[in-house]
């Protein structure tokens, strides 16, 4: 099951809200099973370092392991 994660509050949101905020939403499914914290785009979806996070605090999702 997808879960919809929004990058400004982080918390979990509905289907139709990450239809909505696209650039500003990330959809997770299944857990992290890391021990390590990684930072994900909400724009490309892919991995970015921590200073990337830390510089686009609103369009990045922090998941830590």
């Amino acid at each position: 099951m997808a879960r919809h994660r929004s990058a400004i509050t982080g918390r979990y949101i509905s289907t139709a809200a990450a239809a909505r905020h696209l650039r500003t939403s990330v959809t997770v499914s299944g857990s992290n099973k890391s021990t390590a914290t990684t930072h994900r785009s909400a724009i490309t979806g892919r991995y970015v370092t921590p200073a990337t996070a830390q510089r686009h605090p609103k369009t990045t999702v922090t998941e830590n392991g």
